[in-house]
């Protein structure tokens, strides 16, 4: 199994690496691949130290899947190059993600929409994949109606510059600027840029994504996505509304009995989901459940999960594990 990461010497590329490591992922040769001014360089994997190539000699080796996280661009460009040489591409940008003829994939949820035909498979905005995590056995159950939410979002979803200028305005230092505004001591209600409708990009894939991976129209959603001064992790506050009634006790059984959800919830004990205890893990965690009492079948629960991990390196390297399991590359 040839397996190629290309953005290799990116934040997500470095935790993909050691999610394949800790996963045994079985590869029998790894392509670290990047831009060509980081051609040359090594970066280590087990214990091996491994030369970064380029994208036309990551194409030309054929390897069997090409784990992408490299930023849109380059995905659209490139993407469709591998796949022509027989590769199949996991792409953790949003270039494919809304493409009709494109698979989105949270493997827990839909991996069995995958075919040997997809040569091209995306994979979903961090924030998007934890929060459809934690509301797919609910809405199997009672079935979702709308959905209301509010991100929290660490800086991390930005990548090295924006962690620089946490640390640089923590150091008291003045440095290179990630935001318009400072972070430190601060919330920005501005992930991503903004389109014509007033909503961020950001706020628009955790609108649009849900519906798509789960194939079904019937919900809405509606979201605000805000930038805080975390280094790691993203929270969400969720209110959903179901069409059919629910049993508190029975929403967290359901929750606490399902593969890669951590049920945190004990306000007697201050037990509820954090950023800082989520980090480096691959579960989503939950907690804060609560009925909304001003309106019928409506819940409000928290939501949190490591976004480099889950929300971006373990969900690809889950979806090439379904990919080799099932012989489908």
């Amino acid at each position: 199994m040839k397996v190629a990461i290309v953005g290799a010497t990116g934040m997500v590329g470095e935790v993909m690496l050691k999610v394949l490591a800790e996963r045994n992922f079985p590869i029998t040769e790894l392509l670290l691949v990047a831009s060509e001014r980081s051609v040359g360089k090594t970066l280590k994997y087990k214990d091996q130290e491994l030369t970064v190539i380029g994208l036309a000699d990551a194409v030309k080796a054929q390897p069997e899947i090409a784990i992408f996280s490299a930023g849109g661009e380059t995905s659209l460009e490139w993407a469709p190059k591998f796949a022509e040489a027989g590769t199949t591409v996991i792409d953790n940008s949003s270039a494919w993600r809304m493409d009709p003829n494109i698979k989105l994939v949270v493997p827990e949820i839909n991996a069995h929409v995958l075919s040997k035909e997809d040569k091209i498979i995306a994979n979903p905005n961090c924030s998007t994949i934890q929060m459809v995590m934690a509301l797919a056995p609910l809405h199997e159950k009672y079935k979702m109606k709308r959905i209301v939410v509010s991100t929290y979002q660490s800086v991390s979803g930005t990548g090295v510059k924006a962690i620089k200028q946490l640390e640089n305005e923590i150091a008291g230092i003045n440095g290179e600027m990630a935001y318009p505004y400072p972070i430190g001591k601060n919330a920005l209600p501005h992930c991503d840029v903004f389109l014509d409708n007033g909503y961020t990009k950001e706020e628009m894939k955790l609108a649009r994504e849900p519906q798509k991976i789960f194939d079904d129209n019937s919900f809405s959603i509606t979201a605000t996505a805000v930038r805080i001064p975390t280094s790691g992790g993203h929270s969400e506050a969720v209110n959903v509304q179901f069409e059919n009634d629910f049993d508190l006790s029975d929403v967290r059984k359901m929750i606490h009995n399902t593969p890669g959800l951590v049920l945190q919830d004990n306000t007697d004990t201050n037990t509820y989901p954090m950023p800082i205890y989520a980090h480096d893990k691959d579960e989503v965690f939950v907690g804060r459940l609560r009925r909304d009492e001003t309106q019928a079948n409506t819940l409000n629960l928290w939501i949190v999960a490591d976004n480099l991990r889950k929300g971006a390196a373990t969900n690809t390297i889950q979806i090439a594990e379904y990919l080799v399991k099932n012989k489908l590359v």
